[in-house]
């Protein structure tokens, strides 16, 4: 059951969950905030934590509302792409041969049927970006596991709305945003760090600064590069 808390011209989401601390998050496109609290946690203090976080919140809805937004794609001849923070112009082929994506000097040449859907396009390229993603993130792993002092199971790649990537401290993996294989390389590189250090700490605190400060000190360099970047076009349901 979601608990709605009214901060003035804030509205605050609150979903009671089995966890241990209290998470707080500001997703796009509009800025809508949501906490999720631990089942016990009383509302009282659940509504102090939020007004003591309101000047974060506004600041992070703020980026949320100034962020550029992509045109929707149409997938058609010359519209332009993105593949590790470089503008390629999409080049369509069509043959009777089995469909394929290919990195050109300056284009991303895309070979379909003749009469393939729009929608058959987006998802050959949707599938091709997150080849791309695979194969580079395990080198970014056996990269800064050591030096972040942990071990990440698993990773997994895929199409996330609201965030650039998670992790589960419990079952040791991570998941990245799709995305991120259009973005330039260092931003892939600060969230994997990102989220391996989210398996020493969990939350956003003070400890989980120091960690990145330490390890990679132009991490805020990474993370204003990537906020500025325009994302997405999309849809949102709620």
């Amino acid at each position: 059951m979601i608990t709605r808390l009214d901060l003035g011209s804030i509205h605050v989401d609150v979903v009671r969950k089995n966890i241990k601390n209290i998470h707080l998050g500001v997703y796009p496109p509009t800025g809508k905030v949501r906490i999720a609290a631990p089942e016990w946690m009383e509302l009282d203090a659940i509504r102090l934590f939020a007004i003591n976080k309101l000047a974060w919140i506004r600041q992070q809805q703020k980026k949320l509302l100034a962020q550029e937004r992509e045109t929707p794609r149409e997938y058609l001849e010359r519209e332009s792409h993105y593949v590790w923070g470089r503008r390629y112009l999409l080049q369509i082929v069509e043959v009777g041969a089995r469909p394929s994506v290919r990195l050109m000097h300056k284009h991303l040449r895309l070979q379909v049927r003749p009469g393939t859907s729009v929608k058959k396009r987006e998802v050959l390229l949707a599938d091709w970006y997150r080849s791309n993603l695979k194969l580079a993130v395990p080198a970014l792993l056996a990269k800064w596991a050591p030096i972040v002092g942990v071990r990440a199971e698993h990773f997994y790649v895929q199409r996330m709305k609201t965030k650039w990537g998670s992790c589960n401290p419990t079952a040791r993996n991570i998941r990245l945003n799709t995305e991120l294989a259009k973005k330039p390389p260092e931003c892939l590189e600060y969230i994997v760090v990102h989220e391996l250090v989210h398996l020493r700490e969990p939350t956003h605190n003070d400890r989980f600064i120091a960690l990145m400060n330490r390890l990679m000190p132009h991490w805020r360099d990474c993370r204003d590069m990537l906020n500025r970047l325009p994302v997405r076009n999309e849809h949102w349901d709620y």
